[in-house]
């Protein structure tokens, strides 16, 4: 990866605070933006006009009005999240948990944001903080991001020292603290239930529900959870207003506002962009990837993140909304797509994905515990060619035991949402690996 800002033709396309929210005060060095550049570009407005020009149910019905959605892959109405958490004044003790954890494979967009803008996400956390009448926050952050933890820490003491963190912030009587909290970097606490065991001392364990956390929570108090790039849009729509982040997304676009987008694989100009909702996946793949590398065809595509199922070039014509890439097959996901070339076997793509994903189950469930291994088993086995008769219909039955609804959380379902579009396209790949000639028993000689 070239660099974590945009790059390539996204250059020549200036970044502006109207067109550009989460973006547009980034440096060129993709060094991070610290405590005074960030308020000379602006910063912290926003939470000033939160916090003592408006009133937390305002800001609650201002981000539901928004449109804005969780930007971590489920796509959950943000305001809608917000107004589960009880309205009753006694219930004082409430938290607001960030989903730093970004373990899906082929998705960087929050690392981007933590690095570089360590102070939107602390605003965005103030705002909602104030919104949820949250008095602590944390950031769940995963534990292979050593240099986002820094900087995010550094954020943090600087927002402390400044009156924008701690008591009586802005001299409007709200108290919020903050806390960047590491994890040991698994899979299942992307789960918000998973990741509020975890930051418990417990074990990753997704919760049964309900009780939902904005009822029972962290340490059984009501709890917000929000993930990091869904948190960073939160200043840009209290300070502009609803109208103009409608505005933002293309025409059609069922989705509002603007989303981290990206391509990886073997295209010329892999990165990351801020791109409106309802873009052209081709318009993604051609003229910010830059196409193909020479010498390579596309093949397949997932659109956000391995737990999404592949498509094929054709549906490169499909906007980027969750409705949109629906509409093909599958889910938007996190948004940053791969391109799988001409030069990768199904089989063997599957098989590492499957790996990956059976590692990372919690065994809660019997399903997504025996099988995801399982899948691995026959999936070995067919790219060493030693595949058995029947095979494939055992991967499909996976597939249909495995789907949602079947399981205990979402993992198991997404980890075959890849391994039955793959079989649905490329199943001559999959028969291929199953052995076509079975040596005939040798007679037994007559008298012998």
């Amino acid at each position: 990866m070239k660099t974590l800002t945009s790059i390539g033709p996204a250059n020549r396309i200036a970044r502006s605070e109207e067109t550009h929210p989460l973006t547009w005060r980034l440096r060129e060095d993709a060094q991070p933006v610290w405590l005074d550049e960030y308020q000379q570009k602006n910063g912290y407005a926003a939470a000033r006009k939160a916090l003592t020009e408006m009133a937390q149910a305002e800001i609650v019905q201002q981000v539901k009005d928004s449109g804005l959605k969780g930007r971590g892959g489920a796509g959950f109405p943000t305001g809608v999240k917000w107004g589960l958490m009880p309205a009753d004044e006694s219930m004082n003790i409430r938290y607001l948990l960030c989903n730093a954890d970004e373990m899906e494979p082929n998705t960087w967009k929050d690392r981007m944001l933590m690095e570089q803008l360590p102070h939107l996400l602390v605003e965005g956390m103030l705002i909602s903080a104030r919104a949820l009448k949250a008095y602590r926050g944390y950031i769940f952050l995963r534990g292979e991001y050593v240099d986002a933890a820094r900087n995010l820490n550094r954020a943090i003491d600087e927002a402390k020292a400044a009156g924008l963190l701690g008591k009586n912030i802005l001299g409007s009587g709200f108290d919020f603290e903050l806390f960047v909290h590491t994890g040991a970097g698994r899979y299942i606490c992307g789960e918000e239930t998973a990741l509020i065991n975890s930051l418990e001392g417990r074990r990753a364990n997704p919760r049964s529900k309900p009780p939902f956390p904005a009822a029972v929570g962290v340490w059984g108090k009501p709890t917000c959870v929000n993930n990091v790039e869904t948190l960073c849009n939160v200043p840009a729509i209290v300070a502009n207003g609803v109208d103009w982040y409608k505005t933002l997304a293309r025409p059609g676009s069922e989705d509002m506002g603007t989303k981290l987008m990206g391509f990886s694989g073997k295209v010329k100009n892999p990165g990351l962009w801020e791109l409106p909702f309802g873009v052209p996946a081709r318009e993604l793949f051609e003229d910010y990837a830059g196409g193909m590398r020479d010498g390579f065809k596309l093949k397949a595509w997932q659109p956000g993140g391995a737990g999404t199922g592949f498509l094929l070039p054709e549906h490169l014509d499909a906007p980027m909304y969750a409705a949109g890439i629906a509409k093909v097959g599958t889910r938007m996901g996190t948004g940053l797509a791969l391109a799988v070339d001409d030069s990768i076997n199904m089989v063997s793509l599957l098989r590492n994905m499957e790996e990956f994903f059976a590692r990372e189950s919690c065994g809660w469930c019997t399903p997504c515990r025996d099988g995801l291994p399982w899948s691995v088993k026959v999936l070995r086995a067919l790219e060493r060619g030693e595949g058995q008769a029947g095979d494939l219909e055992t991967l499909e039955q996976l597939v249909s035991f495995l789907g949602p609804g079947k399981t205990f959380c979402a993992h198991a379902p997404g980890a075959v949402e890849p391994l039955g579009s793959a079989m649905k396209y490329f199943r001559p790949e999959f028969e291929a690996g199953i052995a076509s000639q079975i040596p005939a028993a040798r007679p037994i000689p007559v008298g012998a």
